[in-house]
Formats: C-alpha cells, sequence, structure tokens
C-alpha cells in the first residue's frame, strides 16, 4: 500500500510523530497509525441548522463503514449554515464556510474526506473546499423531510410559505389558519420536500458523480440513507486506496451532465452559482451559458413543487434521479465518471420509473422546455437568468412600467401602499440585493405582491432582482442580474416609469430608452446610500473581494486549488 497522507503526521519516531499519536490515542489503539487511511466526516450539522440537525445520526453509520473497510474514520465539525436562521443571508458565508473546510481539511492528518450536508449553502461549500484541497472526497446528502399535511393536503415545504402567506395578504385566508399551518410544515427531519436549493444540490451532486449513484433524494427518515451512508464510508476507504480525486474524476462533461439534470428535475436557479463556484475550484472552464445552451431544449420531467404538483418523497418512490436521466441518457457525456469510479451512465441500464404521473416519459415532458434561459440586453450586460418552469407563460414577452424599489426595507415600507402606482402590467425593480450590495445576495427576488393587486385576483408579475429567489419559489422572476446595481451595473440606473421589455424566447432584458440617454443617468443619493459600507471583519473582506453571479460569486483570491500539502511541522 502507498503511504499515506496522514502518515506525514504519524509515522517516524520523533518527537513531533509521538506527540501527533500521543494526543489521538484516546480510544484510538496502536494499530490506529500503522497506515490505515483516515477519514474525516466533514459534518454539518448543527441544532441551529435544522435541516442538518440529523447528521450525527448519519456520521455514525458512515463511522461504521470506514471501520469495516480497514479505515480510521473522525467526525470534523465545520461550519453550517441553516437557510432559514441566519442572517442577513446563508450566502454571506457560503464562501466562507468553503474556505474554513478547505484549510481544516488540509491542516489536518487525514487521506479522504465524506461530505455530509443538506440544507442550501452546505453542499455546495463543501464541493467547493473538496475541490480546492483536492483530497478523496463523496458527498452524502442529508434528504429531505416527509411530506406534511394541512387540511387534508399535502404541504410543499417552502413552496407553501409563499403561497398561503399570499393568500392572508390577499383576504382568502384568515392568520389563525395560517399559523396553525405551522405546526404541519415540518413534519421530519431532513431539509425542504420541494424541489428547492436544498433538493436540487444533492441531486445536482449525483449528476457531477460526487455521490453514491442513486443515493440523492433519499428521504433523510428512510432507514436506506443509513445504509448508504455505511456503503459511502466503504467506499471513502476505497476512494483514497485508488486515489480518486475530485481533479481526477470531474471534468467539463461532468457539469454539462449536471445542467441536464438540473433542467430535466426542475432545479433551482441557485444551482448556477454554486456550479459556476465549483467549477470555478478546479479550474473547468464553465459559463453561464452553459446552462441555457446545454439545458434550455431540455423537457422538464419531475411534476414536482414549485414547478409541478408533487413533492421528493413521491420523487424518490417514482425512481428518482436515475430514472430521470435514463430518459435523457443521449444527451449525457458517457465517459464522465462518479465516486465509485465507474461512469454515471453505467448506472442507468436498470433505472425505471414506476410512477409516471410523478416522473414523465421523454416524450410527454410536463413542459417541453425546462432549462435555465439566460438574457441579456443593456439592463444586464453580463446577463441575467430566469426559471421559465416557474413563470407565467404570458408574461415571458412583457412591456411594462418600472417600479423601483431601493432596498428591501423600502420594499416592505412600500409595496402594500394603496397608492402605489402599479396595475398588472407593471414591472416590480429590487436592486441593492447583489453579492455586495446587500452583502450576500439574498433570497429576495420574488417580491411579494403589492396587496391592492392581490386583492384584484392577480398571482404573478414581472419582478426584476439583482438577488437570488429560493428553490422553492415560482414566479416570472428575473434574477442574478449582472453587474449588480452595487457594482456600477445599469440596474441602479433604472427610474420609476422607465419600460422594461422582457424578452424570454429572445434571451432580452432591456430598458427602452436611447443608449445615449442611459449612459448619460448617474446613480441617486439615495441609491448609492442604499448600499452597505462594511467597516471590520468578514462582510469587509467578502464586500471588497466578492465577484459578480454570473462567475459563480466566489471571492477572487479562492478561485482555484492549492492542494492538499503542507509543508511546515507545527513544533
Amino acid at each position: 500500500m502507498a503511504e499515506q497522507r496522514s502518515s506525514q503526521w504519524y509515522a517516524g519516531t520523533d518527537r513531533n510523530a509521538y506527540i501527533h499519536r500521543a494526543w489521538m490515542r484516546r480510544g484510538l489503539p496502536a494499530n490506529a497509525f500503522d497506515g490505515r487511511p483516515h477519514i474525516a466526516i466533514a459534518n454539518t450539522a448543527s441544532d441551529l441548522t435544522p435541516c442538518n440537525a440529523h447528521l450525527n445520526e448519519v456520521a455514525e453509520s458512515v463511522k461504521q463503514g470506514v471501520y469495516e473497510a480497514g479505515g480510521i474514520p473522525l467526525n470534523l465539525p465545520v461550519v453550517s449554515l441553516g437557510e432559514t436562521q441566519v442572517r442577513p443571508t446563508a450566502m454571506l458565508w457560503r464562501n466562507m464556510a468553503a474556505m474554513a473546510t478547505e484549510e481544516m481539511l488540509r491542516a489536518n492528518p487525514i487521506d479522504g474526506v465524506v461530505l455530509l450536508g443538506g440544507c442550501d449553502k452546505t453542499i455546495p461549500a463543501l464541493l467547493m473546499a473538496a475541490a480546492s484541497v483536492d483530497l478523496p472526497a463523496v458527498v452524502i446528502p442529508g434528504g429531505p423531510m416527509l411530506t406534511g399535511t394541512f387540511r387534508g393536503a399535502a404541504l410543499g415545504c417552502g413552496t407553501d410559505v409563499w403561497r398561503l402567506s399570499e393568500e392572508v395578504r390577499a383576504g382568502t385566508l384568515s392568520e389563525e389558519q395560517f399559523l396553525r399551518s405551522e405546526s404541519s410544515m415540518i413534519r421530519s427531519r431532513g431539509h425542504c420536500n420541494t424541489m428547492g436549493t436544498a433538493s436540487t444540490m444533492a441531486l445536482v451532486a449525483e449528476a457531477l458523480g460526487t455521490t453514491m449513484p442513486g443515493l440523492a433524494g433519499t428521504p433523510a427518515a428512510d432507514s436506506r440513507l443509513l445504509e448508504g451512508a455505511h456503503d459511502t464510508g466503504r467506499l471513502a476507504v476505497e476512494m483514497v486506496a485508488e486515489q480518486r480525486r475530485p481533479s481526477s474524476l470531474l471534468t467539463r462533461g461532468s457539469f454539462l451532465n449536471a445542467i441536464v439534470a438540473l433542467a430535466a428535475i426542475g432545479g433551482s436557479t441557485n444551482a448556477v452559482v454554486h456550479l459556476l463556484a465549483i467549477a470555478g475550484r478546479l479550474g473547468i472552464e464553465l459559463s453561464q451559458d452553459d446552462f441555457d445552451r446545454t439545458g434550455a431544449e431540455v423537457g422538464l420531467l419531475v411534476d414536482l413543487q414549485p414547478a409541478g404538483r408533487f413533492l421528493m418523497e413521491d420523487f424518490h418512490r417514482a425512481g428518482g434521479l436515475l430514472a430521470v436521466l435514463a430518459e435523457v441518457r443521449d444527451l449525457l457525456d458517457p465517459t464522465a465518471l462518479t465516486v465509485t469510479g465507474r461512469p454515471l451512465v453505467g448506472y442507468l441500464d436498470d433505472a425505471q420509473i414506476w410512477d409516471s404521473e410523478v416522473i414523465r416519459v421523454r416524450d410527454q415532458p410536463l413542459q417541453p422546455h425546462a432549462g435555465i434561459a439566460v438574457l441579456y440586453g443593456n439592463l444586464a450586460p453580463d446577463g441575467a437568468v430566469i426559471k421559465p418552469a416557474a413563470a407565467s407563460p404570458h408574461l415571458l414577452s412583457h412591456r411594462g412600467r418600472a417600479m423601483v424599489f431601493e432596498s428591501v426595507e423600502d420594499l416592505h415600507a412600500r409595496i402594500d401602499d394603496p397608492e402605489l402606482d402599479v396595475d398588472g402590467d407593471s414591472v416590480l425593480v429590487l436592486r441593492g440585493c447583489g453579492p455586495k450590495g446587500y452583502p450576500g445576495m439574498p433570497e429576495v427576488a420574488n417580491l411579494p405582491l403589492p396587496t391592492k393587486l392581490l386583492q384584484q385576483g392577480i398571482r404573478d408579475m414581472v419582478r426584476i432582482c439583482d438577488g437570488r429567489m429560493s428553490g422553492t419559489a415560482y414566479g416570472t422572476v428575473v434574477l442574478h442580474v449582472s453587474p449588480e446595481a452595487a457594482a456600477g451595473g445599469p440596474l441602479a440606473l433604472v427610474r420609476t416609469g422607465d419600460i422594461i421589455v422582457l424578452d424570454v424566447p429572445a434571451r432580452r432584458l432591456d430598458i427602452d430608452i436611447p443608449d445615449d440617454d442611459l449612459a448619460r443617468r448617474v446613480p441617486t443619493a439615495a441609491t448609492v446610500d442604499a448600499y452597505p459600507k462594511p467597516r471590520r471583519g468578514w462582510e469587509r473582506l467578502y464586500v471588497q473581494t466578492v465577484q459578480q453571479a454570473n462567475t459563480g460569486a466566489d471571492l477572487d483570491f479562492l478561485i482555484g486549488s492549492s492542494g492538499d500539502q503542507v509543508s511546515r511541522e507545527s513544533h
């Protein structure tokens, strides 16, 4: 067996090797240091990340598998981000979590790592870290929650929060009934049971080849998740022996496969910034345009909220991701490998659809064109994205007057004003929500509709923002507008009353004024004053170094890889 990386710490009889071994001899036998692979379990379990709170139990099954395969498992708690809890937005710390995890993986005597994530930012951050440190790494997604019900109907976690809260504002649901649904929304352990960002990134991780094929989407409360965790622990030891590193497994074809999967499942737009960031760590050429070129013509095959009817428990029962990929097999790169060392397409021969209502066959899609559309124009020189599968078809080509909000606070202060000068054709514009402008690029792009319009029966409008939206949300929402307003983008120049033209079929987003007039405009003092000016700490570093959404919103000094080597001893 080749010498393990951990032997750089443990092998030998000198003082430093003695120290490294002695401090780990708290239950570990002497033969733990005889060249066995040491496998870290990068564990994002936290009581403050409710969707990941069960991952300590998953980690125990990983440990058993690692031990069985002859390795030494080591729990490594890492930064955990709870999407529903942390303020101002979990996205502010995705890059910090990736950086901290990368440094801890590099700094410690480990040979491989199992990545335990679930809630939205945890799997992307773990994969960014693994890509930059380039140790053998495999993901275990924590899985979606079971389906809860309210008044006899299934509840889609997240999606029904948006829907029910709008019904309260419209006056069609009482506040008492709304609050009664609260205890029904979260039925079990696990992340959102809709095709939100958490479910999307778990499935995308499998399509990339970074999980055991067939594991992603297993409900968190399903015993098969623990079985898969045990098997993944065994696999991690094998990966170290074979030196299957991210750099040796992941290719441009892997990412294009992930984009095909993203379209077929109707996945979250947040996957765009996460996949771009992961590719940037690996040095793989990937652009936002690849999402349109590769995925735009792929049919939506999964009838799941928010684009459809069903939930993740149904999706798993119906055949899961492998059944979907089998339908689009001809669109996949057949050479792209998985953590097992075998090609992804090698797992599709036996994949079957067990419920064709939940997972459609290729020639009967829910929608014929489901991928992310990338828009350009004088309002988005570096692009913006929209998810047509979640939009209203009649609004995909639209012209309307802008109603501009300078910030989230401005939006909340005015959106319910009965004197607000808007109608159903208006275009709601929210700026100051990009990576620099918030900071952190929050999930606020799916602006609530004005109360007076909700009361008129209107349930969708064109909305434009330089921020993101939750994968559980829906509506005709143009987001990730780049450059953002705070970075000097033309979104900062829009005025209330300007005519905005959205043309998704033509991939255009424009403000209908002459270019010379637009060039003469400058942001108002109110616009500039709305941007944060952090004085210290992470927020200051973030604002100074974060890149724009069209390249993944990573920090400029984190792009790329540093490998796993640390040359100096600690004593």
